[in-house]
């Protein structure tokens, strides 16, 4: 890992054994791109890489006379519109004369060991010095005196480089910042398939491909957060790279609030990639002195296909992005309530719950909505962050005793972003929520967004469950949130600062979680947003889990996980077992495919294993036996994705363990099918000359394989609908049908 500067031609060259990041400070002062890819040769000038000697008509030129320097046929780091360049640009300082003109020239940089912190933000870290090395190029515009530092770091082990930009305003005058991106990059051509993820409540993520095409195509939210519908990650991958072999780079955002991901492709054929916050509704005022700092967004290439690209993701959030000591740690086993009781519960009914689920290996309980206040409905109480005394006659304080006499942890649900109007605090406070002066204030799921970007709401929010958490003994909060902001605005702030609230609100929320996994090191935070809706690097960057999404069926959560897997690791994948007929799409589903899709993730239960016929009751108790004995493979290995649900009717994935001597295989086929072909499934990542002793459901030996012909010529998925069962005991494998695979070396 190096980053070197060429003084000679100003050339920048960030590199380790995989990568290359390369640009030079241009004739104008400018920063011009060169190069990302696979590793270059330092010690070279390329130069070369850059157009700078054709004349193409109706282009504007920079310099009066010259006909070859023009910023609209000229690769940038982070270019401005309007100084010859008609593309979007990254940035717009809106200033006192009307002007929005920017020209940020080159002044210095530093270089620097380790990655600086962020303040305020998530982001990527190194713990050690030498894991890391950030560049730092200071650039200026003469004529506001704003300063502009873009940040790179480049880091030892993985193909990853992590960029951010920082203002600081040392002019005399007032300036806004309409748009802010926190990564632009211009690519030398747009022969690339846009990779995205999509979809809604209780189908997040979903697998999208098109092809660029020149204009611009473009996803991100402007409801508050991350959102359901778009996921601030896309991919970038040549049309003939698939899972394993060709070129993808991945573009992530480590922010939870509005955000937008662009391709725009010039009439060249270049793509200029940009990733930040939203500029729609986005206007930062900068007084003299003042400063700001964009969210952090992660570059990741890959020549290995987009298995590759996964890994370095999942390899650098799992171990430098997710903290606290449940970075490291296994996920706990756990039993969610709400589905099994929603609001109809009281202590006996939760302690009979827990105690069957403890009887089966569950090693958490958790409490879901309705513990506090007047909560019996989605009406009432949120907001007052007390215990209900008819329900819990002894308190959180008490429940958790009887929870933990049983050796169980305990653990809560909490959706602390939130009110309702009845309610002890907005009747107090009114003026607390997001609203707009003399405008309708509308709701979601009878609730209101209470106006985080006020450091007083934060503190009176952060003492009410500061105290809940401080009298009992708690190992686990779900952090939910359940609407987007609507009619954005907020009392505490002056009209000329209403541009912020959005991003205001996010820092708020940033720093009730930081306070909190401060103040609670011990407690293991799910962060939840009506399951997948703030499913982002910035709140795996407080909550090493989040619920992935409100479905909870066995088929359904085969997309969802296929999908969320590109960009994020197993680990932070909540994925639970859920009681049939589905509660989402009411579909019946058997409890060995919602298991067994549930294992690739953090695992649990939202039922009442007290209604479960004793059969299932057993199988229960298998599946939790099984999860603890591979779920430090399943959480900590490396993953592959193998059949893509998303082209075909079958499924599958598997997980390699650090020293490549174990295995797990997931095959599910979604719809029955009758003669069906012979099938092979080729693995990844095994030892090609071990010996593999493969078991059916980790039981049923299927026999002995060398790595080699596993990958090469695959393992057999077959099962029994390619032909026509004539023994009298016959295996039933109709829709929704999977088998697991355990891969051991001799």
């Amino acid at each position: 890992m190096t980053i070197q500067f060429d003084n000679l031609h100003k050339q920048f060259h960030l590199c380790n054994d995989s990568v290359s990041y390369i640009f030079k400070v241009l004739r104008n002062g400018h920063l011009g791109q060169l190069y990302f890819g696979r590793r270059l040769p330092l010690d070279r000038d390329y130069g070369y890489l850059q157009d700078l000697v054709h004349y193409r008509p109706m282009s504007a030129q920079a310099y009066e006379g010259e006909y070859t320097f023009s910023l609209e046929q000229i690769k940038q780091e982070y270019p401005s519109y309007g100084t010859t360049d008609f593309r979007e640009g990254a940035v717009e300082v809106a200033q006192q004369d009307g002007s929005r003109l920017s020209d940020f020239c080159y002044v210095s940089h530093e270089i620097v060991a380790g990655k600086p912190v962020l303040s305020g933000l998530p982001a990527t870290y190194a713990e050690q010095p030498e894991e890391a090395e950030t560049l730092l190029i200071t650039l200026q515009d003469a004529r506001t005196g704003v300063e502009l530092v873009l940040s790179y770091t480049i880091f030892a082990e993985e193909a990853a480089i992590a960029r951010s930009a920082w203002f600081r305003n040392n002019g005399s005058q007032v300036v806004r910042l309409n748009r802010a991106m926190s990564l632009s990059l211009d690519m030398p051509d747009a022969d690339f398939d846009m990779v995205q993820f999509s979809g809604w409540w209780s189908r997040e993520r979903h697998k999208l491909v098109s092809h660029l095409r020149p204009g611009i195509q473009s996803i991100g939210s402007l409801r508050g957060q991350s959102s359901h519908t778009h996921n601030p990650f896309l991919i970038l991958k040549r049309p003939n790279a698939d899972e394993n072999q060709g070129e993808a780079i991945g573009f992530s955002l480590v922010y939870s609030g509005n955000f937008l991901a662009q391709v725009e492709v010039d009439t060249f054929n270049t793509a200029r990639i940009m990733l930040g916050i939203h500029p729609q509704g986005f206007s930062w005022q900068l007084k003299p002195g003042e400063e700001f700092q964009t969210p952090e967004a992660v570059l990741v290439y890959s020549c290995q296909g987009m298995n590759g690209m996964s890994q370095t993701f999942h390899s650098l959030y799992r171990s430098r992005l997710a903290r606290g000591a449940w970075r490291d740690m296994v996920c706990p086993i756990l039993i969610n309530n709400w589905e099994a009781t929603y609001f109809d519960f009281d202590e006996d009914k939760l302690v009979r719950i827990a105690s069957k689920a403890k009887e089966a290996g569950v090693e958490l309980f958790v409490l879901d909505d309705g513990w506090f206040s007047t909560r019996r409905d989605d009406y009432h109480g949120l907001g007052d962050w007390w215990p209900t005394e008819g329900l819990l006659p002894n308190g959180i304080k008490g429940l958790a005793e009887r929870i933990n006499g049983m050796g169980m942890k305990f653990g809560l649900w909490v959706e602390l972003e939130m009110v309702n109007k009845d309610t002890e605090l907005y009747r107090q406070h009114p003026d607390w929520i997001i609203h707009v002066e003399g405008r309708k204030s509308s709701h979601g799921r009878n609730q209101y967004v209470l106006d985080f970007s006020r450091p007083e709401v934060v503190d009176y929010i952060h003492d009410a469950i500061y105290k809940v958490l401080k009298d009992a003994n708690i190992d686990y909060i779900k952090w939910d949130m359940n609407r987007s902001i609507t009619e954005c605005g907020s009392a505490g702030w002056p009209a000329e600062q209403q541009g912020e609230i959005f991003h205001r609100y996010i820092l708020g929320v940033y720093d009730l979680y930081e306070r909190l996994t401060s103040e609670f090191p011990h407690i293991l935070f799910e962060s939840c947003a009506s399951g997948g809706g703030r499913f982002d690097p910035g709140m795996f960057y407080y909550a090493p889990q989040a619920w992935t999404s409100d479905d909870t069926d066995g088929g359904e959560r085969i997309y969802i996980q296929y999908g969320t897997s590109y960009g994020y690791p197993l680990s932070f994948m909540g994925s639970h077992v859920s009681i049939t007929p589905n509660h989402q799409v009411f579909r019946e589903t058997s409890l060995k495919l919602r298991g067994d899709v549930a294992y690739f993730g953090t695992f649990g239960y939202e039922l009442d294993l007290g209604r479960l016929p004793e059969e299932e009751f057993q199988q229960v108790k298998e599946q939790i036996k099984f999860m603890k004995q591979y779920r430090e493979l399943i959480q900590f290995g490396t993953f592959y994705r193998l059949l893509d649900p998303f082209a075909g009717n079958e499924a599958a994935w598997m997980v390699v363990s650090p020293d490549r001597k174990q295995a797990l295989v997931g095959y599910y086929r979604l719809m029955a099918k009758t003669c069906t072909p012979f099938t092979l499934t080729r693995l990844q990542g095994l030892l090609p000359e071990a010996e593999y002793e493969v078991l059916v459901e980790g039981r049923q030996a299927m026999g002995s394989f060398t790595g080699s012909e596993l990958m090469a010529a695959g393992l057999v998925t077959t099962d029994e609908s390619c032909g026509e069962q004539k023994t009298a005991e016959k295996v039933a494998c109709g829709d929704f049908y999977s088998r697991l695979f355990v891969l051991q070396a001799k």
